[in-house]
């Protein structure tokens, strides 16, 4: 049994993949309150989304399920009310549940269990960004084009920045507020507050003292940049959305770019250490399991190939750090988990118990598994990630099964991809056509067929396309009305106002509290 009721804290990037951080082996980007986590934590070596495009990977880590679940098929995709996250999970748990910054829900519920939500969301809540596969060949004016490559360079401010200042400055201000409120007996629950940034998400655009962190001269570029002829059918389509090959970056662009992705990783180390001290400064880090993560990860130019929306390891894996000394020695987990493993994970943390079939409140499934036996390092950990891409550069649903040392890649549309991981990390070589690789890649279609019915989950993806443009059209003719999550504050309730003595707010609101 685990000590139960830790509070959680879980500090989310946007974007940011593992193979750009010193953490997991980068020579170059300066982070040290990750490299600190790392050190003292359990990192996930081999730790995938679920979908690498923001929502559905979001809806995925939130709730335990693949994407064709739930119907978290692309940007655009409603989260359904119904659908339970792990926020739901650990309110059940006696627990305060707390969102700060970016979750891309879609549709009226802009909760999904959150008991608070500090911040509005940087991107719309409504279905305008919906894909359109009957139309591939147009392409959707909303979506990435090259110009956040071409125009990489030092900034002062963006949109960016004011939304990740405003989610830390949130994350801290609720630590500080829930410590007051321990100290006086109001709300001695515990949290699980998740502080979710959008950096360092592209446009690569950086204040310049991020920027002055690294010199163009110490840059890496890309192994290797196939030209469009070499690349996969997938990765092609993927090229045609984001113009890739319409207008291509030159040289120093791209290392612009990488240049600004690294001083925006620091900035995110930054935002994350405020956070930190907060929770330290508060009291509240002895009891909190800290877990650090991001919704996908960032080609940054492999491959001729920038963001994410493919399986190759740049766009799917992601950071996954467990950081709670005083439970879990400091390790590293070589075998292959998921954000689907979180939710199981969370709920076990929480209970003390394992959670799953038969377990007291577990009104539903999920598709993972429990990363508690990794934590402790003992034996029985699992070595499986499972995903789906259902979005734009798409013309039908791709699936991917990672195990073992091999990652298989599959779509009705295109020729299977199998590579060994193990001796070709770089995804360099696809075994699925050589006649030594026969009985893997037909025991993987025998699996992809038992888990999925590709044919039917193409034509709900195209329907649910149907219904939700015709549905956006609709209801932006005439008055609109919003679903983008409004935040309430009182201001009638904030600093000094004359119903509340002046000796007693001074008393509520300093930390730590004057003993007399």
């Amino acid at each position: 049994m685990l000590d139960t009721k830790p509070n959680i804290l879980i500090l989310m990037a946007d974007q940011m993949t593992p193979f750009a951080l010193a953490a997991y082996g980068h020579r170059l980007t300066k982070t040290p309150n990750l490299d600190r986590l790392a050190r003292q934590g359990v990192v996930f070596g081999s730790a995938y989304c679920a979908s690498p495009l923001c929502a559905p990977s979001r809806f995925s880590f939130l709730s335990g399920k693949l994407p064709s679940a739930i119907g978290a098929y692309d940007n655009a995709a409603e989260f359904p009310s119904q659908t339970l996250t792990f926020a739901h999970y650990l309110r059940m748990e006696g627990y305060r549940t707390i969102l700060s910054g970016k979750m891309h829900f879609c549709g009226a519920d802009q909760l999904h269990g959150f008991e608070e939500r500090l911040t509005t969301d940087i991107y719309p809540a409504d279905f305008g960004w919906t894909p359109d596969w009957d139309n591939f060949e147009v392409r959707p004016s909303w979506y990435h084009n090259m110009s956040s490559v071409i125009d990489a360079g030092p900034c002062v401010r963006t949109n960016q920045l004011d939304f990740d200042d405003e989610v830390t400055f949130t994350a801290r201000q609720k630590l500080f507020d829930m410590a007051r409120e321990r100290h006086a007996g109001k709300d001695a629950r515990p949290f699980c507050m998740v502080a979710s940034l959008t950096h360092p998400h592209d446009p690569y655009a950086i204040p310049k003292k991020y920027w002055d962190m690294y010199r163009d001269e110490d840059i890496d570029m890309p192994a290797y940049r196939d030209s469009l002829d070499e690349a996969d059918p997938h990765s092609k389509r993927l090229r045609h959305v984001c113009e890739t090959d319409r207008t291509p970056p030159t040289d120093q662009q791209i290392r612009n770019a990488r240049r600004a992705y690294y001083g925006a990783i620091s900035y995110v180390d930054d935002q994350f250490g405020a956070i930190l001290d907060a929770l330290e400064q508060s009291g509240l880090a002895q009891d909190t399991v800290i877990v650090v993560t991001s919704d996908h990860g960032e080609m940054l130019g492999e491959r001729g190939l920038w963001y994410k929306m493919t399986f190759f390891e740049g766009g799917c894996r992601v950071p996954l750090i467990v950081h709670a000394p005083r439970k879990f020695d400091a390790h590293r987990v070589g075998e292959s988990v998921s954000h689907l493993d979180l939710l199981p994970t969370l709920v076990e943390l929480a209970r003390g118990e394992r959670s799953g079939a038969g377990s007291r409140a577990w009104p539903d499934s999920v598709d993972g598994q429990s990363l508690v036996p990794h934590l402790l390092g003992a034996q029985g950990g699992h070595d499986e990630a499972i995903g789906e891409y259902l979005a734009e550069g798409a013309i039908a649903p791709i699936v991917m099964v990672r195990r073992g040392r091999f990652k298989f890649i599959h779509t009705p549309a295109d020729p299977d991809q199998l590579y060994d991981l193990a001796v070709d990390p770089l995804e360099r070589e696809n075994l699925a056509a050589r006649a030594e690789y026969a009985s893997q890649v037909e025991a993987f279609r025998d699996e992809i067929a038992q888990r999925w019915n590709l044919a039917a989950l193409h034509d709900e993806v195209l329907r649910s396309q149907r219904r939700r443009r015709f549905h956006f059209d609709a209801t932006t003719q005439g008055a609109v009305a919003s679903w983008d999550w409004q935040p309430h504050l009182d201001a009638s309730q904030r600093y000094m106002r004359n119903h509340i003595d002046l000796d007693t707010l001074e008393a509520m609101a300093r930390f730590p509290a004057v003993v007399r």
